[in-house]
């Protein structure tokens, strides 16, 4: 299965109030693996950008200015999410910001049945756990070292381990991915070191029926007990 890791940098809180969607990263996962594809882009906002934004993502008007209107990209961004399920932190928060955009230049929002809140699934996992990002790394050994400010796509690789680590399929996603990519020489290779032999040939089947000697010794054997239960 298909799903899209999304999220979004903005310029405040609330797009009903003139705030605009300045960054978002996204990035492909097959079957809770990630394959390497993702989606990036910044956005002008055609606006200022408040201090206390800017403090959390480090994005500047001046930096800003000379980006993409959403407009020219949003096509292209479409395309890339198709009709995968959609998942983000707080996800409320990212389609609101994502359906405004598309809302301004007429397009047709996003549906909200494809959201999938990693804050949802968190609460209902650890309950009066912390919840942030910040917090589940930790709780599942995730590195966020790299990370010194909020960043769309860092912040949407981060969140698609977690996310993952939320849904248990660690493991099996690895295992069936693993298992998908291998060549079937290397899976054949496998299974012959699994039997001990390095050159993938199979070796004669042992014999399992008693030899003429055996059974001899197993008879003189038998002949030494006494009264034998099988003989009554």
């Amino acid at each position: 299965m298909r799903e899209i890791v999304f999220d979004t940098e903005t310029t405040g809180l609330d797009p009903k109030e003139g705030d605009r969607m300045v960054e978002i990263g996204c990035v492909e996962l097959v079957n809770r693996v990630a394959t390497g594809v993702t989606f990036h882009a910044y956005f002008n906002p055609e606006r200022d950008m408040p201090a206390a934004a800017e403090a959390v993502h480090g994005l500047s008007i001046s930096f800003l200015e000379d980006k993409p209107l959403f407009g020219a990209t949003a096509g292209e961004l479409l395309e890339f999410l198709g009709d995968a399920p959609l998942v983000a932190h707080n996800a409320g928060f990212d389609f609101g910001f994502l359906n405004a955009e598309l809302e301004r230049i007429s397009f047709e929002p996003v549906c909200t049945s494809r959201m999938v809140d990693t804050v949802a699934l968190a609460r209902k996992r650890h309950p009066g756990a912390k919840l942030s990002l910040d917090a589940l790394c930790t709780r599942y050994g995730i590195d966020r070292s790299h990370r010194v400010n909020h960043g769309a796509l860092l912040d949407a690789e981060l969140l698609a381990q977690v996310y993952v680590e939320l849904t248990g399929g660690r493991q099996i996603g690895l295992q069936l991915a693993a298992e998908a990519a291998q060549p079937r020489a290397e899976q054949n290779s496998k299974i012959a070191r699994v039997s001990g032999r390095a050159d993938g040939e199979r070796r004669d089947p042992r014999p399992h029926s008693a030899s003429e000697e055996e059974l001899a010794r197993h008879r003189a054997f038998l002949e030494q007990i006494e009264s034998p239960v099988w003989s009554s």
